[in-house]
Order: structure tokens, then sequence, then C-alpha cells
């Protein structure tokens, strides 16, 4: 779920997506007849596991396979790294292989995927989870109410998350000390955003941007749009959950919690999606910050560590992928997103999704439970190349290395902002998000241009959410 290595929440690839979820309109009647045969890395009888390639490279697909066989020895693993570009690329191969009748028996899945594959592919893990709640307390009290709701679906878990990103501000201590400003105050506003941009432009050269940012789901208006106590889409929480809240969670943890959100009615229209894009677009007329076409992230180290960039908003990954760039911890640092009229912040999570069409379900399980322990995700994220799900792994130890100073922002935006939440993310993901993309870059052609961007917008998003996945 995170953007380390490669951009992997980059825009989307909506025709192999489409061709992929077109292909599995008729996947779920040919489910009952597909055989162990039909399955790939099942002539060694193995239990085959799909991860993003370029984020779980060889060395991780060793780390999680020679550590599950020493746990597991009886069960054979194949972890198939799956070369994608970014998610919705790596869901599409997946959504052709069951559609073809050659499924892997878990799908590590972020934020973006979970309803899309709860809804149609997913196998709810609740049963498993009530048998073994004993072992599992530690799992829950280690991990944060929110990412495990974020996992849920209509009542049911589907995922134990293993590492989230949530979208805080990355500051460029060299370009805060050219400007002459302080590092800002962890309750700084719109408002003070805005003037420490205009503090950076004016001590700047004219290749400077203070305020970069992308154009996507995650890390893009969205943040914005919590920040000004809205959203794309009517947020609600599905009834249910209370199996697992009361199980696990103290009283005051579970306040509130549901069986995971929904997401539904479109609200591009709403006043305060207008006002919080009409102010992206007054940055854009002042030069203060990137176009929304202005790429997908992939140089944004570069200039980032080279003092071309001031601001950009980036997740827990961006601290261990500054260092590999050469970048000394205190050369940068990091704080929570500004507030507005809330200071809600967004995050996107991921963990491992049972599909329906495995024949070796309670190893699938194990397995679950295996990539969620705190030893295994300890050498896994050895690099910080993400923000663990597990509290207790945040430490001074852990940034001594990498940094930034301000390393406890990453899970004090959930524990210090209890209303933080996921993306919105329904089972149309896909078709929101493309409708999303585009009109967000004619909305802040100028400022003139939003209000009859956003009609054309929720004309889109309404039908997108009219589709049945």
């Amino acid at each position: 779920m995170t953007d380390s290595h490669v951009t992997r929440r980059a825009l989307l690839r909506y025709g192999a997506y489409g061709a992929g979820a077109a292909a599995l309109a008729g996947t779920a009647a040919s489910w009952d007849r597909l055989t162990g045969a039909d399955i790939p890395g099942r002539d060694d009888d193995s239990l085959v596991v799909a991860t993003l390639g370029p984020a779980y490279g060889p060395e991780a697909v060793r780390t999680l396979s020679e550590g599950f066989k020493k746990v597991h020895p009886d069960i054979k693993l194949r972890i198939n790294a799956v070369q994608a570009v970014d998610w919705p690329d790596f869901f599409a191969k997946i959504l052709t292989q069951i559609a073809a009748g050659t499924a892997p028996d878990l799908v590590y899945v972020a934020t973006e995927g979970v309803q899309l594959f709860a809804q149609r592919l997913g196998v709810a893990l609740d049963h498993w989870v009530r048998r073994d709640a004993e072992e599992l307390r530690e799992y829950f009290a280690d991990v944060h109410p929110s990412l495990v709701e974020s996992m849920m679906y209509e009542g049911s878990l589907y995922q134990l998350p293993v590492e989230f990103n949530a979208a805080d501000m990355y500051l460029n201590n060299q370009v805060l000390k050219r400007a002459g400003a302080d590092f800002p105050a962890a309750d700084w506003t719109r408002d003070d955003f805005t003037a420490l941009l205009r503090d950076m432009k004016r001590s700047s050269g004219s290749q400077f941007t203070p305020y970069f940012w992308t154009n996507r789901l995650w890390g893009g208006v969205v943040p914005w749009l919590f920040a000004n106590d809205t959203n794309l889409l009517a947020e609600s929480k599905a009834p249910g959950g209370a199996w697992l809240w009361d199980r696990f969670y103290p009283a005051a943890d579970r306040t509130g919690r549901g069986g995971g959100f929904r997401w539904t009615t479109p609200q591009a229209t709403d006043a305060r999606v207008e006002e919080a894009y009409d102010y992206l677009a007054s940055l854009i007329q002042e030069g203060l910050c990137s176009r929304p076409e202005g790429g997908n992230g992939q140089n944004l180290v570069g200039v980032f560590s080279t003092g071309r960039v001031g601001v950009t908003p980036a997740g827990g990954f961006w601290a261990g992928g500054l260092h590999l760039a050469g970048m000394r911890s205190q050369d940068y640092d990091v704080q929570y997103f500004p507030r507005w009229r809330t200071q809600r912040m967004q995050y996107g999570a991921a963990g491992y999704a049972l599909l329906r069409t495995s024949k070796k379900q309670d190893e699938a399980w194990e397995f679950i439970k295996y990539a969620a322990r705190k030893d295994t995700l300890d050498t896994l994220f050895a690099t910080n190349q993400t923000t663990p799900a597990r509290r207790s792994m945040l430490t001074a130890d852990r940034y001594r290395e990498t940094g930034p100073n301000h390393w406890q922002v990453f899970y004090d935006t959930l524990d210090k902002f209890p209303d933080t939440g996921p993306i919105p993310a329904p089972p149309q993901v896909a078709e929101v998000e493309q409708v999303l993309l585009k009109h967000t870059g004619t909305a802040l052609a100028s400022r003139r241009a939003v209000g009859p961007a956003l009609r054309r917008m929720q004309r889109d998003l309404e039908k997108a959410m009219e589709r049945d996945v």
C-alpha cells in the first residue's frame, strides 16, 4: 500500500484493470469447476501467495519463505512476486489469473482493493479469528483499531493489516533555513501552510516548487478534502463488527467502530469540496504548487533532496526512500497534515486477502498470521520502506539511521487523531479514481474552471457508483 521503490499508488491503468474486471464477470460461475491442476504451483502442492513484485523483491520473498518454513515445515509455500507498475496493474493481473482459472491462494491487497476483493473474491477471516482469539490478542493490542476497521467489509474482517501510510507533510530543512522559517507546530493551520509556501517562494529561484503533489486518490486532493471536513463520497459505517471489537479492544478504543467503512453517494458538488479545489487552484495561480498533471512522483526524491521542492505529502515509506537516496536524517523532517476545519488525515493500509478459489484455506490462514507477527515484520521492514501496522515497532532505534526527527508523527497520526480514516475506496474504486483524476486536471486549470468541472465530476461519479462490480 505504500509508494516505496516505485510509485505504488500511481495513476490507474484502467485499460488493464477494466479488462481484468470484465473477465471476472464470468469467473464466479466457473469457480466450482476449478481443480488443483488448474492453479500454478500446485504440481508440488504449494500454498501460492501473490505479492506486488517491485515492493516485494527477491530478498523480501526469501525472508517470508524461509521464515514461514521454520514455523510450518509441513506447508509448502510459493510466493509469486507479480511484476506490476502499481496496485491497479497488479489487481488487473490477479483478476485475469482468476478468470483464467490460475488463481493464487492469497493476494497482498491495499486499501484500493479491499472492498473489491471482499465483495467478489475474498473469504472472511471471522471463523479463524474467533478460533485463535487468544493467539491474536497480542496482535490486536498492538494495531490501531482504525487500520483493522479499514480491512472490514459489511461486518466481517477480510485481512490483518501489516502496514499503512498516512499522508503527512515532509519538509526540506535546507529550504526552511533558506526561507528563514521555523519548523511548523503540530497544530499548524492551512493559513500557516500558505504563508510558509510564500516564504519559500520568495527565498528561492524560478526552478523551485514550494509544494509538490500528485493527482491520485492517495495524497492528492483527498487529504485536503479530509482537512476541510468532507470527502469525495458520503462516508458511513456498516453495522456489525461487535464480535471483534468486544473481544479485542477496550471500550475507549471501540467507541464508534462498526463493520467497516461505506462510501456511497458522490458529493463532488458539495460546497466544501469546491472550497478545497478552489484553494488548490489559488496555490497554482500564485505559483506555490505544482499542477495536478505534474507527474506521478518518480522524480520527487531527486528534486526534494536537491532543494527544488520544499514540501510534499508522503507516508513513513519515504523515510527509507530518502535515506536510500543519500539524504541525511537532519536534512528533512515530517509533520502532520495542516489543520483546516479539522485535522483529520487519510491513510492507506495493506494485508493478505484469502481467495474463495483456494483449496488450502487453513494453510493460508497460518500464513496470514505468520505475516502479521512482529518478528516477521521487523525483518521485512528493516529499511523503513513503509509504516508497520504494529505500534510497538515504531521506536527511536528504528529511525536512528533513516530519520526523520519527528518519526512519532507516523503512528501518532492515528493515535492522536482517532477520526483519521482510509482513502475512499468502494468496490467501484477503479472508476471512481479515473473520474477523480480526469476532472481534477480540468478543475484546476483556473479558479473559474472549478465549479463546472466538479459538476461534470459529480455526474460521472454517479454513473460509476451505479455500476455493479
